[in-house]
């Protein structure tokens, strides 16, 4: 039986034990629906795989779950978007967005490159809903994108897209593990418990689906298979041994337009830097979430945290402990920032917006009164909220 420890710590991070647990090899005969094994990375042909679905659905469902579990954590579905024209469609689409909030001056930033070096568009989804919705229901029927989230989320999953065009000359991303935990600071990530640590890959699914030809050189993903195997990989990514141990290790496929790619959250990726003459390296980036990441109930947390603020701010002017404070604070108000409008709450000191409780305690260590609380907390609500065009 494996056992973890309560809470993983950075000291228990051990470069050999992941060198180790990386230095496999991808057998294609284990998985019999994959068309060929590069670089230790599944391929897919997409149009066997369609064919496969109609004989046994459940049998190729189950190897996808294997490949994104036990094998390499990632796999590439060529030919995914069999209609080029569709996504050319969409390609206009996101063009355009791209434009108009040039033109209106606004500046993207990216969690793990520098702001600018990508044109980005945040909450792409609901941006093309909104500007073609004929080319919204096209693109979001895909049956490649479909099985793939059903095999590791089941029903009911939720979607979200945001787009990455990089230009030649754009530099690579740092290596990283993605959302929930991969966006939390190291002190942040070791305060939840290791179960937690193993919880939050089951939670999302991260794909990405060509919007242009990517060679080599323009800079498509870097992978480092089977990583996402590493138990304490949360805290381990941003450890320089670690990153120097992906650098050297890393792989890298090209994708032709209309492949998709799409990898288990706790892998160790990243893209990679343009260094091609000419090549617009264009991806519409899909994070797919499990129905199950949310309350059972919906709560007004900005009505609450308005009401009991002055009961906060009261108890502290009695002498109450920071503890009691916390704990009060975090039943009211909401302590994970997203999901949000990315567009208007760019990350802040790290890769996370504030949090409706950080506000809050802000708010009580500065000495806020209620009417300057209940403004801050409306002005947060505001920029959580969208207006796609």
């Amino acid at each position: 039986m494996t056992t973890h420890p309560i809470r993983f710590r950075e000291s228990d991070c051990d470069l050999a034990e992941f060198a180790k647990l990386v230095d496999r090899t991808t057998d294609l005969a284990d998985y019999p629906h994959a068309a060929d094994v590069q670089q230790n990375v599944l391929v897919y042909d997409a149009a066997s795989l369609r064919s496969a679905v109609t004989r046994d659905r459940e049998a190729v469902e189950a190897e996808l779950v294997r490949a994104l579990t036990d094998g390499p954590g990632v796999a590439v579905f060529k030919g995914a978007f069999d209609d080029l024209g569709v996504v050319d469609r969409v390609s206009a689409v996101f063009d355009a967005v791209i434009a108009d909030e040039k033109a209106a001056g606004t500046t993207k930033g990216d969690h793990f490159a520098k702001a600018g070096a990508n044109d980005r568009v945040w909450n792409a989804l609901e941006k093309l809903a909104v500007r073609d919705p004929e080319a919204f229901v096209d693109y979001y029927a895909n049956d490649v994108l479909a099985l793939v989230a059903t095999a590791w989320l089941g029903p009911g999953y939720q979607v979200t897209s945001q787009v990455n065009l990089v230009r030649p000359g754009g530099r690579a991303q740092d290596p990283h593990r993605d959302y929930h935990l991969g966006f939390l600071s190291n002190p942040v990530a070791a305060r939840y418990p290791a179960h937690v640590h193993l919880l939050s890959p089951v939670l999302t699914l991260q794909g990405a689906v060509a919007h242009s030809d990517m060679p080599v050189e323009s800079g498509p993903t870097l992978y480092l298979p089977y990583s996402h195997q590493y138990p304490q990989g949360y805290l381990a990514w941003r450890l320089p041994e670690f990153r120097e141990h992906f650098a050297q290790h890393h792989v890298q496929l090209p994708l032709a337009k209309g492949d998709a790619g799409f990898f288990n959250p706790a892998l160790f990726h990243g893209a990679g830097s343009n260094v091609s003459a000419d090549v617009q390296r264009s991806a519409n980036l899909l994070q797919v979430s499990s129905a199950f990441g949310r309350a059972m109930e919906t709560v007004d947390r900005v009505k609450v945290a308005k009401a009991v603020y002055p009961a906060l701010l009261s108890r502290k002017g009695s002498g109450a402990s920071e503890e009691f404070l916390t704990n009060a604070v975090t039943s009211a108000a909401d302590g994970y920032p997203f999901p949000t409008n990315l567009d208007l709450d760019p990350n802040v000191g790290g890769l996370t917006p504030l949090s409706q409780t950080e506000l809050l305690h802000r708010a009580l260590a500065e000495g806020w009164d209620a009417q300057k609380t209940s403004a801050e907390l409306d002005a947060y609500a505001a920029r959580r909220r969208t207006d796609a065009v």
